[in-house]
């Protein structure tokens, strides 16, 4: 018989737990809600909360006048509450805590660089297009140089777009991994640059990795449950690839297939910071069904 274990740490991070909890106490007077992109990287989780009444757009030009919009957890650039201001739509702000401060710490950055004649550089560690990282760019109008690992750098450097003769300041993602990101800061530093290397990665997330890394080696098999779009997802699921082979990537229960199992003893089932924990244990009650 399989033992089946659902890690103590996955599911919802704190910023997702705020959004979703202030987006279902809005929705319970029974008006209509508009998400400003997904507020939750998982689809099941997505599919619940519309069920409910809550309306994921990707421009506020599809808001009606006059209704509610939510900012989710990832934080938005400065352009979009000027937008919904001159259009005096109604916001609920769920920007987390952390993603505020490093907005802040960005701005800040930037004038220091650019104070008293200075070109100074801002980079970011993080993934292209994801909306923490756009609301990022949008703190210093675009002029900052974002890279997602070690190769994009390296091309950055062969085709000049990094000038070493000035000072940098690097930031990270909230949800990237802290490994990866040590290594870019390093082949900053082994290129002789003048780089701040500024410590932004979510603590919580940043624990995560040893701890989620020590779960997956204890288990024969592991059960990754995540959306596809999760940032977060990715970089944790490959980490606990990296320790146990036999890590599989799953949205939902109906995804099992009972040949993983074969010759195993234990099931290790986790998630990213996106994923609901109903969703966890839905995934463990099938493998303990199949078992």
């Amino acid at each position: 018989m399989l033992k089946v274990e659902i890690d103590p740490g996955s599911g919802f991070c704190g910023g997702v737990i705020r959004a979703i909890t202030r987006a279902e106490e809005f929705l319970s007077g029974g008006e209509a809600l508009w998400s400003l992109g997904a507020i939750v990287h998982n689809e099941a989780e997505l599919e619940r909360l519309q069920s409910k009444g809550l309306r994921t757009i990707d421009s506020l030009e599809e808001v009606p006048d006059g209704e509610t919009v939510l900012i989710r957890a990832h934080g938005e650039p400065p352009s979009t509450y000027k937008a919904a201001e001159k259009r005096s739509l109604a916001m609920i702000d769920c920007t987390c805590p952390v993603v505020l401060q490093l907005q802040r710490r960005i701005r800040e950055a930037y004038q220091r660089l650019h104070s008293e004649g200075r070109k100074g550089q801002i980079l970011i560690f993080g993934r292209v297009g994801h909306a923490e990282v756009l609301g990022l760019l949008g703190q210093v109008n675009g002029d900052a140089l974002v890279v997602e690992n070690a190769d994009m750098l390296n091309e950055a450097i062969s085709a000049g777009r990094l000038d070493f003769s000035q000072p940098m300041e690097i930031f990270s993602q909230t949800t990237k991994s802290p490994a990866e990101y040590a290594q870019i800061c390093e082949m900053l530093r082994a290129r002789g640059a003048d780089v701040t290397v500024h410590d932004t990665i979510c603590a919580q997330v940043a624990s995560r990795h040893e701890k989620l890394s020590a779960f997956a080696s204890s288990h024969d098999v592991i059960l990754f449950v995540s959306g596809r779009s999760s940032s977060n997802g990715k970089v944790l699921s490959n980490l606990c690839k990296s320790v146990n082979p036999r890590t599989y990537l799953l949205g939902s229960a109906s995804e099992i297939d009972p040949a993983w199992f074969q010759d195993a003893t234990s099931v290790g089932i986790c998630g990213a910071t996106s994923t609901p924990k109903w969703l966890l244990e839905d995934v463990a009650a099938a493998v303990t069904a199949i078992a």
